[in-house]
């Protein structure tokens, strides 16, 4: 793919180079060719078609960070002293997933009355 990049460029830029020199043509409308027919649809084309590499490089990253994360809370000997390995292994895994505790979130987790349910007419 990269191949054909390189060639549309080249295209574009000999497009550019022939409306400067042209008698009929200008410097601006040269640099107009090269930005509106080369540098933007290419740069949409190439943005468009990385995508999936930089989803999976995003995968990889999260896979990686978690598995880091996972990785030394489940041994005892890998827990700071003063905590168990079940406590930092339980606030590790409360970092990755915020509200994966299974509790209200907000005021009503600190014993504030809970919000009213949405009222009806009769």
């Amino acid at each position: 793919m990269l191949i054909v990049a390189i060639a549309w460029i080249y295209v574009v830029g000999m497009a550019a180079v022939a409306e400067a020199l042209s008698p009929q043509g200008s410097v601006l409308g040269a640099v107009f060719t090269f930005l509106l027919y080369g540098a933007l649809p290419l740069s949409i084309v190439l943005y468009l078609l990385g995508t999936p590499d930089r989803k999976r490089a995003l995968r990889q990253a999260e896979a990686a960070a978690l598995a880091a994360a996972s990785g030394p809370a489940d041994t005892p000997s890998a827990a700071p002293a003063g905590r168990t390995a079940h406590a930092a292994q339980a606030n590790d895994g409360a970092s990755l997933q915020p509200d994966g505790g299974g509790h209200a979130p907000g005021e009503a987790a600190r014993g504030a009355l809970p919000v009213a349910p949405e009222r009806e007419e009769p």
